[in-house]
């Protein structure tokens, strides 16, 4: 199978969940990891910091650099990509994990909120791969992968919280015009999106509490479903909208009972997938 070693990944959101299981499964085949993420600090309720990803990163085989960017700032990207080309000579790899969320209906959501969710979400998608592009399109095997859902028009998943949809969809509006855009140029852009809750502190905190954590699976598919995306010819895999288990099991994977955080309960379904 084909790996990683080598490449450079600039990965948003690398400091926890699911972005930092991407850097490891890379790490350990000895990729360079970009990790563009805010949380320089501890924060008291959430683990990580990107001082404390990169070395875990590195003691798992890879080489890091952590970078303070909040994907709201236009400056900040631009100088992480700099310094990033500077550190390990370009770019492989954009994941556009950072994301932003609140699940609340149409009268109980601030402007606030629903700002910070497109500015992360759509925006901070749109900005960081504008940013990442132009380096990405010197690489042998460009890859763009958005942490973002497969485009899904049924109102359901528009009712109860219509704001974070369209921020959500806006990253995956990203795939469908940047793939068709550089697909002549040999860049792959893709989605990745889980077929049940990912144990991470979003779900933990925001969504479900320890009940969801328990039907839920762990980072790790998504970072073993990302490894299988990235590793194929960009030329020919682009413009798709995955989910984690069929990419897996595209590749030969089938049992999936090692990613259950608890094997005797009943695995949920996560949003945007009827």
């Amino acid at each position: 199978m084909a790996d990683l070693a080598g490449k450079t990944l600039f990965i948003t959101g690398a400091s926890r969940g699911i972005g930092k299981a991407i850097a490891l499964r890379a790490a350990k085949d000895g990729a360079n990891i970009v990790i563009a993420a805010k949380t320089a600090e501890p924060h008291p309720k959430l683990e990580g910091t990107i001082y404390t990803a990169a070395k875990e990163i590195e003691q798992a085989g890879g080489k890091a650099l952590p970078v303070i960017v909040d994907v709201r700032s236009e400056d900040q990207i631009q100088a992480a990509v700099k310094q990033a080309v500077q550190t390990f000579g370009g770019l492989d790899i954009l994941v556009n994990n950072a994301s932003a969320i609140m699940l609340t209906g149409t009268l109980q959501t601030p402007l606030k909120r629903f700002d910070l969710m497109h500015q992360v979400n759509a925006r901070g998608t749109f900005a960081t791969s504008q940013a990442c592009i132009p380096e990405l399109l010197k690489a042998d095997n460009p890859h763009i992968l958005n942490i973002s859902p497969p485009l899904n028009l049924n109102p359901r998943w528009f009712q109860n919280h219509v704001a974070y949809t369209m921020a959500k969809y806006g990253m995956s509006m990203c795939v469908l015009g940047m793939a068709a855009e550089f697909a002549r140029k040999g860049m792959a852009v893709n989605a990745l999106w889980p077929r049940t809750p990912i144990a991470t502190a979003a779900v933990e905190n925001l969504l479900g509490g320890e009940q969801m954590m328990r039907q839920s699976r762990t980072v790790e598919i998504m970072s073993d479903a990302a490894h299988v995306l990235l590793t194929r010819d960009a030329k020919t895999c682009t413009g798709n909208f995955f989910i984690d288990d069929e990419l897996l099991a595209e590749a030969g994977v089938t049992d999936l009972s090692k990613y259950a955080v608890d094997p005797s309960q009943e695995l949920l379904t996560d949003f945007f997938l009827d």
